[in-house]
């Protein structure tokens, strides 16, 4: 009977190491569990996208400064009737027919073309179009800090969770375990009870203590459960089992006080609210060169065809209606100048704009020193976590083999009538209670570092510790 006991038990622990919610178990290190989640993550490729259309951008804004060259050709066919008398074509809504001031009315028609070419180039703003150019390229700088700063994010993420899950699936197997003991101490006690050697009472404590362990391990069931899918989120993959690196949980880092390679000032989250600030502080810049004047070359030249001739205003009738002779065009004209626009009332609105502008930099600087003030009050805190860490971790053992040793002698004890079934029972709750915490004490020493990591904006302090 016995031996059938330890079949079934090895048996559920194979299922429980090789099949998790129905799903294989993949291999799976801390380092490519990294990889994978920065290759698949959608927030992270978001962050890419966003900064490729940045870059775009700039490179659309360095054009702006090229002169507008258009292009322009059409051909008409109507009247030229004229009048003496001021116009004003509000909103183009008006025909630009030239000819005479005829005494009457008349329907002659002809072809009529113009040929356009024109070019207008704003040479000086007081380096308007220069600080624009600054303005895109201090955004291009905050979606690069911006995408840094969440791929830095997402390994800290995904490293944390790989070790809850870790941590997960450890208590689990102490559930299990806890389990396993629990069904012994069921199988001695009925045996007891059976042979008149305990009371009935001790049958009832031990299945209590049977279907407290399987609650116990459907509960760590399902915080494994929770966890892997977590991590697959993270992973971008579907949920699935993992087969994870137990070197999380038998051992702890290398170096227990890494320092970090780079300073807090480089933090990447600390890096892109600094970059906040450069856009903020730069549109300003621009903003105050609205308000003064363009300067601008511009040239035009024209050639136009018409079915009209010369003498038109003594002779009405010296028209043709001939396609070919109205678009030929016959009369060509250039014109060339320098020009400037000063729009005085823009001052005005430009000034409230920049002050604005100023307020909202003073608002993202503070921004940037709240997060400053955060990371360092973390990482003192890293510090003390990673020392309480530690302190567990030692004590740890100490308490598993006390444990052990009281649930052996207590098992001893009762499986020969000198002991009651509540000793029993508290020694194997003591036991549970052990090997759970020696669980998260080994974990606990990697969460502290990853933690500090995560405070001092340096990945390596935790993933160059494995």
């Amino acid at each position: 009977m016995l031996n059938n006991y330890y079949v079934r038990s090895t048996f559920t622990v194979l299922i429980l190491l090789f099949s998790i919610n129905g799903y294989a178990q993949q291999a799976l290190s801390m380092k490519d569990a990294v990889r994978i989640g920065l290759e698949n993550y959608p927030a992270i490729k978001a962050k890419a996208n966003q900064l490729n259309a940045s870059k775009a951008y700039l490179s659309e804004t360095r054009t702006e400064y090229l002169p507008d060259l258009n292009l322009s050709g059409q051909q008409d066919y109507g009247t030229i009737n004229g009048t003496n008398g001021p116009l004003y074509g509000y909103r183009g809504l008006s025909v630009a027919s030239s000819g005479p001031a005829l005494p009457n009315q008349n329907w002659n028609a002809a072809f009529g073309a113009l040929y356009l070419a024109n070019i207008n180039w704003d040479f000086f703003a007081f380096g308007r179009a220069k600080d624009k150019i600054g303005v895109q390229k201090n955004v291009v700088v905050r979606d690069q800090n911006d995408y840094n700063q969440e791929l830095f994010q997402h390994e800290v993420r995904v490293a944390s969770a790989y070790l809850n899950l870790l941590a997960a699936q450890r208590i689990v197997k102490s559930q299990q375990d806890n389990l396993n003991r629990a069904q012994e101490l069921r199988r001695v006690v009925v045996a007891r009870v059976s042979n008149g050697l305990n009371p009935g009472v001790d049958s009832s404590l031990a299945n209590a203590e049977v279907s407290n362990a399987k609650i116990a391990l459907t509960n760590a069931q399902q915080t494994e459960s929770n966890q892997s899918n977590q991590l697959a989120q993270y992973l971008g993959l579907p949920p699935q089992g993992y087969l994870l690196d137990s070197a999380f949980v038998t051992g702890i880092p290398k170096i227990t006080d890494p320092q970090p390679a780079i300073s807090l000032e480089n933090h990447p989250l600390l890096k892109y609210y600094q970059s906040r600030i450069g856009v903020s502080d730069s549109q300003a810049k621009y903003y105050s060169k609205q308000a003064l004047p363009t300067f601008s070359l511009f040239g035009v030249y024209q050639g136009r065809g018409s079915g009209f001739k010369s003498d038109i205003a003594s002779n009405v009738s010296d028209y043709t209606s001939s396609y070919g002779s109205g678009v030929d065009p016959t009369r060509f004209n250039y014109l060339l100048g320098v020009g400037v626009v000063w729009n005085f009332t823009s001052v005005f609105r430009t000034h409230y704009l920049v002050k604005s502008q100023k307020y909202t930099s003073l608002q993202l600087k503070d921004d940037y020193n709240l997060i400053s003030q955060q990371l360092q009050d973390q990482s003192v805190l890293a510090e003390t976590r990673i020392a309480n860490s530690l302190k567990n971790y030692n004590e740890a053992p100490v308490e598993v083999k006390a444990a052990s040793d009281a649930y052996l002698q207590k098992s001893t004890l009762y499986k020969n009538g000198l002991s009651n079934i509540v000793d029993f029972t508290q020694a194997l709750y003591t036991l549970n209670r052990a090997q759970i915490d020696r669980d998260i004490a080994y974990n606990n020493v990697w969460q502290a570092i990853l933690f500090k990591a995560a405070a001092t904006g340096d990945f390596g302090v935790f993933i160059n510790n494995l």
